[in-house]
Order: structure tokens, then sequence, then C-alpha cells
């Protein structure tokens, strides 16, 4: 039966999961309190768990039948149906919703943005954003315990908010982050005509009430594109002005003004609340464990002496950025995500029809009892050899053609900042204050990551 976070003294907060078999209305119940209660601890022991509630569904946990979801039948098995239904009404039919070829092209033309050379040259606005949040949190320290969490989502919605629109002209950032945090906590949450295919223009109750706040956003996004437009690249180069240069190699496309907009806004969302998620946790568990904390902190310091990390720093902080690795693995933002099957066929021996929904349950995955020693510890230096994590059993930003573009810029930002923090500040845990793993779109840390920040100079 689900239940509350667990903790112990030895092992960091985990979900706990079923032990027996949701119905529909439990499972519609247990989505919009928190997605990973969905999935039941036989999950971290079996291949592949199938049932039904609504649709047919298999949450697949083999390496080899995910290599062949994610990589050699991809078009086979699109993103979900409930998926897009959560996402399309704000950011349409961007790169992280389409499919074949209209995918292909964008991700084409949008990835010279994402190129080593471009994320490295983004990095000054990381160290900044380093920077602002240590003085924030030195300036606290002392007096009063701090929420992490919230330090981390405005330390990455600086950064993403600066790379994305250099010049801010015409980019109110508060009312887009409220925005967007507003969609992502309400709009997120699975509606039972979700679960049973009701079509997108069939109004969910609880998005409505958001859909102003959606369409602002989108309108503000609106007229940045066509002021940049209209005025030419900004002095400091920034994504638009990259995405509005890019071009899809085969044929010549360019995205328009609204496939701008929506690239643009899903760039946001996703590469501001993954990093922050990434960057609380690593606290978290820095916080938890004193030794690990302690090794990081001779790292950090040893590299970077009193100033922020940057770009060149991230190769010779290797600890660090393991725990980053580690925090992914233990907590990944996209704990759950599922595709629909759109042709007969078998996974793990399991039959597979059209219609079905193929779940991959990265939290459960990465905490197999048959891929990972102590899948339950935290264990930053399993990532010390990274050639001996088996693909495909490590998934925080997906895998094959469609992995994450913006994943090396998500670790390279997480290095910068964790490794400023933990070279100028020691992190003691808050007292009953233990976060609680949450995913609605995200695995959130439900009640903030409760820290005490203590100087170390």
């Amino acid at each position: 039966m689900t239940g509350p976070t667990s903790t112990s003294s030895e092992l960091p907060v985990r979900v706990a999961l079923g032990t027996r078999p949701l119905g529909l209305f439990e499972s519609l119940a247990a989505a919009r309190r928190n997605i990973v209660e969905i999935i039941p601890e036989v999950a971290t022991r079996q291949p592949v768990v199938s049932g039904k509630t609504g649709t047919r569904w298999h949450m697949v946990m083999d390496p080899g039948a995910l290599r062949r979801v994610l990589v050699e039948r991809l078009d086979d098995y699109p993103k979900s149906d409930v998926t897009k239904s959560l996402l399309r009404p704000a950011i349409g039919e961007s790169l992280f919703i389409a499919e074949g070829a209209h995918w292909r092209w964008q991700r084409r033309a949008a990835a010279p943005a994402f190129s080593h050379r471009n994320v490295t040259s983004l990095a000054p606005v990381m160290t900044e954003a380093a920077e602002r949040a240590a003085h924030r949190i030195g300036a606290a320290a002392g007096r009063r315990a701090g929420n992490a969490y919230d330090e981390m989502v405005a330390a990455t919605f600086d950064v993403i908010s600066t790379v994305t629109f250099a010049d801010g002209e015409g980019f109110d950032r508060a009312a887009v982050h409220a925005a967007i945090d507003a969609y992502v906590t309400e709009s997120g949450k699975i509606s039972f005509l979700d679960v049973i295919g009701a079509p997108d223009w069939v109004p969910r109750p609880g998005r409505v009430a958001f859909d102003p706040a959606t369409r602002d956003m989108k309108a503000m996004a609106d007229r940045v594109v066509a002021a940049r437009e209209a005025r030419g690249p900004s002095s400091t180069p920034d994504l638009l002005d990259l995405l509005r240069a890019g071009e899809d190699a085969e044929t010549g496309r360019r995205m328009s003004d609204a496939e701008l907009r929506d690239n643009l806004l899903t760039f946001i969302v996703a590469g501001h609340e993954t990093t922050a998620l990434t960057l609380a946790w690593s606290l978290y568990l820095c916080a938890f464990d004193r030794r690990v904390q302690a090794r990081a902190q001779e790292e950090a310091a040893a590299v970077l002496g009193a100033r922020a990390a940057g770009a060149a720093d991230v190769e010779r902080l290797p600890y660090i950025r393991q725990i980053c690795e580690e925090a992914l693995r233990l907590y990944p933002p996209a704990a759950v995500f599922s595709r629909t099957a759109q042709v007969e066929d078998r996974l793990c021996g399991r039959e597979i029809r059209p219609g079905d929904t193929v779940m991959i349950p990265a939290y459960a995955l990465h905490r197999h009892r048959l891929l990972w020693e102590a899948p339950d510890a935290f264990r930053p230096e399993r990532f010390a050899d990274r050639k001996a994590i088996r693909r495909f059993s490590y998934l925080p930003f997906g895998d094959g053609p469609r992995i994450c573009i913006g994943a090396s810029f998500a670790i390279q930002e997480a290095v910068i900042i964790l490794a400023t923090l933990l070279a100028r500040f020691r992190f003691t845990p808050v007292a009953g204050r233990d976060p609680r793993p949450v995913m609605i779109l995200t695995l959130r840390p439900e009640g903030g990551v409760w820290l005490e920040a203590e100087p170390l100079a």
C-alpha cells in the first residue's frame, strides 16, 4: 500500500512504493497526489510490470527493452497522449512535444544553439547567478534557516531568463515565473478526462483557471520575439538569437515566430525547473551526508579558492559532478515518463498492442535491485567510472535521439552553482523538516529543502 515518504538514519528520503495493485480511481487519486505512488514496489525487482486502469499499461525497467522503445522503434513509441494533453496548452507543438518529421527538423535547427561552444560561452551567466545566490545565502546565514529549493529556483530562473533574452526588453521575469509555476503546479495534475482519453478540446477543470496566465505568458514571449525580429540581434547573443539563426541543414527551414515562442517557453520551463531540482536535492544530500559534503568542500576549495566556478572548472570538479549525477539518480526530475504504442510489439516477452501506454518509471529504474548496488543509498562515487553505468539503466535526461537537448547545459550549470556554494558554506539539515519527494510534472521536494548555512571563512 502506498504511503508517505519514508526516512531512516541511514538512507535519504524516498517514496514508499505500493505493495498491492491499484484500481482505476485509486490510481487517479495517487496520480493527482504524487505520480510516483502509482509505481508498485515490484517494479524495482522485475523487468516489466503490466496492468489496466482505463487503458492497458506496461512499466518497463529492462535496459534492452528501453533501448528498443527509445532508439530502435522510436517512431512506434511517440510521447504519450496524456503528456501532450498536459503540456500542449503551454508549449504548443514545440521540440518537446512534436513527433516524426516535425520534431526532426526542429531538433536539427536547434542543435547548434546547444553545441559545446555555445554552452560554454553562456557559463559567465551561470557564474554570476552562483555569486548572487551565495550572497543571498551569506546574508541570511546565522540568522535563520533557508529554503534551498526556493534559492535554487531563483538562481536557475535568473540563468535561463538571461540566456534566453539577454537584454530583457519586454520580458517580465516575475510574471513569467509566476505563470510557469502555476501551470506546473496545478494544470499538470492528471484528470479523469486524461485517463479515459477525452479530446483536448474538453475543458479540464483544474486547468481552466490558469488559462489566462498561460495566454499572458505566450503573448509576452510573442512581443519579445517580434521586437527582436524588428530590431535585430541582441548586443550579447542569447538563446533567442541562436534559435533565430538556426536552420535545418537538410531542408533549410527556420523556425517561425510561433515556433520560436513555443520552443523558448519550453527551454525556460525545462531549463530552470530541472536544474533547480538537481541543485536542491544535491544540497539536501550533502547536508544529509557530512562525509560527502566535506569531500566536496575540499575539492571546491582546492579548485576555486574564494572565487566562483566557471566553465573551465567543471572538468576539474569530478566529485561535485558525481554528486549531481547521484542526485539525478535518486530524484530524477522526470520520475515517470510515458509513450503510446502505435503498433504491435513485444517487450520482455510481454504483448504490446496499439494504444497501450508504455511507462518508463525512472524512479524505479534508478533504484532497481538488479541494476544498482544498494540502490536507495546515496553514493556519489558510483559515478566515478561513468563507463561502468549500464546504458539505459540511468535516464535522467532520457536517451536516444530524443535525449534532452539541454543536458550538457544543465550539468554545467549545476556543477558551477553547487561548487560555488560548497566552497563557501557548510549546510546542515533542519530537524523535523525533511523534504518529501512528490511528482506532479517534476519530482519536487514538497515542503522545501530547509537547511542552515554556515560560512566556511
